[in-house]
């Protein structure tokens, strides 16, 4: 690695921890980072993601980027660090008390593991936190989104198969 990719490496790392970014992988050709952050930091904060996209074209070969754990998963399990407010459509008296669980990354939304299989969660099934509410793809990734708390879903707040925006409510929890 050059001195000039080094500077981009922790120029890349210094954006991660600032916009509190808890995991996060890039694969370029024969170079792999996998970036994994302790404590409390979450994909919370309002990420400028045009900033990261500039980040990431630090070299003009292909390569693909996501959150993701180590390079050898299939699969990353992701946990959202939401707030307790109501989505913007739904009246804030009757949602003020529901835990919002939000996609943490862009991408398609899908209720189950594959087409035909069952719904990892259903309106009205309890959940523990740490468990696998639905997945998420972006670029070819099946990402587990994991409860962030422990409660009952009383919301599913998109569509099987639909697009999801970074930061968007996935599900509306009644914390027990």
């Amino acid at each position: 690695m050059n001195p000039e990719e080094l500077e981009q490496l922790k120029e890349l790392i210094e954006f991660l921890k600032e916009n509190q970014i808890g995991e996060f992988a890039l694969e370029r050709g024969d170079l792999k980072v996998s970036v994994k952050f302790g404590g409390e930091q979450a994909a919370q904060s309002g990420m400028d993601l045009a900033s990261l996209a500039r980040l990431l074209a630090m070299q003009p070969s292909a390569g693909a980027a996501a959150p993701a754990a180590p390079a050898p998963a299939p699969s990353v399990a992701a946990q959202v660090h939401g707030s307790a407010e109501a989505p913007a459509a739904a009246e804030p008296d009757e949602d003020a008390d529901l835990h919002i669980v939000k996609s943490p990354i862009v991408g398609t939304f899908y209720e189950s593991a594959s087409p035909g299989a069952n719904a990892f969660v259903k309106i009205g099934d309890r959940v523990e936190a740490g468990q696998v509410l639905c997945i998420v793809e972006a670029m070819k990734l099946m990402n587990e989104i994991e409860s962030d708390a422990a409660g009952e879903v009383v919301k599913r707040l998109v569509q099987n198969g639909q697009p999801v925006e970074y930061g968007q409510p996935l599900f509306a929890l009644k914390q027990v």
